[in-house]
């Protein structure tokens, strides 16, 4: 097993954003080189994960769709149209 991380107070304080977003491994906050306390990283559930992947898909829909000049309406209208040739089948 590997040893933990230790940071520093001021370091662990001054670089939070760096710490608490992108660390997946305990870290050992020290001050004056004396563990005070552990921060542990809270991995994302699923649904976060899932929600967060939607979201990229529809901007890349989105962009997709702009870039193509196809709107929403045009859409909704071909699902229309295959949906009815599906049910006469």
């Amino acid at each position: 097993m590997s040893e933990i991380e230790t940071v520093g107070m001021r370091e662990f304080r001054a670089n939070l954003q760096k710490y608490t977003k992108h660390t997946a491994s305990p870290i050992a906050v020290t001050s004056h080189g004396e563990a005070v306390g552990y921060y542990i990283p809270v991995r994302s559930s699923p649904k976060e994960a899932d929600l967060k992947a939607l979201q990229n898909a529809v901007k890349k829909m989105t962009t997709l769709l702009r870039d193509k000049g196809i709107s929403e309406d045009e859409i909704v209208a071909d699902f229309r149209v295959a949906h009815e040739l599906k049910a006469e089948l």
